[in-house]
């Protein structure tokens, strides 16, 4: 257990992610690298490692995101926050995808590595990277010395924004860096890294909380005869979309119009929620969420087909394009819309529990976390007169069942929140 990480209640905040979500919507890559995790834990570490290393080799691929339409690339970056013993090293298995890669085209950057060093070798690879570190002391230890060298670097490369160096004279300027990173440790080594909430970078990295033990039983010291193969076999199928990407001309990402209004009206209504809950700091984590959304979405969609250049000339596929719109644009299909939703859903409940241990460092020594009521943040979704397909449609976008939320609307009849005006209607009491 993380230390002094209060555990929350399943019927309050049920952060897992995979066990919310319906599996079989993810790609078949995903599917096939996800059957190799037991617990909803290693679900959830080896799904957004598996995605954020798949964001790295993803090249020519982009979309516009704000008023002054700037590009975005599908890179995320990660750290898992975790005791020794909860099971973080399966999170290696997702550098296992991108190895062959990396041997043709060298991708990844070391984590033991000086400040210059990581700057020198981006700068090599044109901008592009992939950082993968399962020990989170090395981290801390190399990056002690240039803590705020390696922050502002990895905020920048998160908005695609200019990396300079003065004190490089092979390379001054690293422009439109597109860096992926995989980082697993305690929260002190997270810590170390993101030291306030009003440090810019910390809303610019998704963190995966793990508040739970590894169980030690034959399914840990007897692998599965057959993981090596599977991830093999996932790993050349990357590396068959990775070669048709990089030989292919850029293509735009585009989400549908109601895709679009839906992430809006998202943003507008469940997120302000968490910021009345923990404060107006959290308010940049809530802006950001969207392109972390959408970058989620790419990748899916990216990952739906082995070979996009193939793909896109076909009227049915996943990725093919909308009516009215150029065909190298790529239309983001609603399962992989709903899928990356889903998981921001999530995220952000594990964004809000960092947010409150990095918040309450700067005020006590050690810090702790009040439960986030995810009961109160669905009543405050719905509108004042709902049905039940209402209900049971907003609760399933925020990861809870249909038996979960029945049971929360008999729980607020009972406690006077809501009303029952017919069969199936219902009204929240002001």
């Amino acid at each position: 257990m993380i230390e002094n990480l209060n555990p929350i209640p399943e019927e309050q905040a049920n952060l897992h992610i995979v066990e919310n979500m319906d599996v079989n919507n993810l790609p078949e890559l995903m599917k096939s690298v996800l059957s190799l995790a037991h617990t909803p834990a290693e679900k959830d570490m080896l799904l957004m490692s598996a995605l954020t290393a798949c964001s790295s080799v993803l090249p020519n691929l982009y979309f516009k995101y704000g008023i002054g339409a700037k590009r975005y690339y599908p890179n995320l970056q990660l750290f898992i926050v975790g005791s020794a013993a909860c099971g973080k090293g399966i999170a290696n298995l997702a550098l296992e995808l991108v190895k062959p890669i990396h041997e043709a085209n060298p991708l990844i950057i070391p984590g033991d590595a000086t400040y210059p060093a990581f700057y020198q070798t981006l700068a090599k690879q044109k901008g592009r990277g992939y950082i993968h570190e399962s020990e989170g002391s090395v981290i801390t230890d190399i990056w002690r010395s240039s803590t705020a060298n390696y922050n502002t670097a990895l905020r920048k490369a998160a908005e695609h924004e200019t990396i300079s160096r003065a004190r490089c004279r092979e390379a001054s300027v690293i422009e439109n860096p597109q860096l992926s990173m995989v980082l697993t440790g305690t929260f002190s080594q997270y810590h170390a890294l993101v030291p306030s909430i009003e440090n810019g970078y910390f809303s610019r990295l998704l963190t995966l909380i793990v508040d739970e033990h590894q169980a030690f039983n034959s399914q840990y010291v007897e692998p599965s005869e057959n993981s090596g193969d599977v991830i093999k076999a996932a790993a050349e199928q990357l590396y068959h979309l990775y070669e048709s990407l990089l030989f292919a001309h850029p293509r735009e990402f585009r989400l549908t119009p109601d895709q679009r209004t839906r992430l809006g009206n998202h943003l507008e209504t469940a997120y302000p929620t968490l910021i009345r809950m923990l404060g107006e700091d959290f308010h940049s984590v809530v802006l950001r969420m969207a392109v972390h959304i959408e970058r989620i979405a790419l990748i899916l969609s990216a990952l739906r087909s082995s070979s996009i250049s193939s793909e896109l000339d076909s009227d049915t596929s996943s990725l093919s394009s909308a009516r009215g719109v150029r065909p190298e644009n790529i239309v983001c299909a609603d399962v992989d819309y709903a899928t990356a939703e889903l998981i921001g859903n999530k995220l952000i409940l594990h964004m809000a529990q960092a947010y409150q241990l990095v918040k309450g460092t700067e005020k006590v020594e050690q810090p702790k976390v009040k439960p986030l009521d995810q009961k109160q943040i669905l009543l405050s979704l719905l509108p004042a007169e709902f049905e039940s397909k209402t209900l049971v449609a907003e609760a399933q976008s925020q990861g809870i069942s249909p038996r979960t939320s029945a049971r929360w609307n008999e729980e607020w009849m009972v406690h006077g929140l809501v009303q029952k005006i017919r069969y199936g209607v219902y009204k929240k009491i002001a």
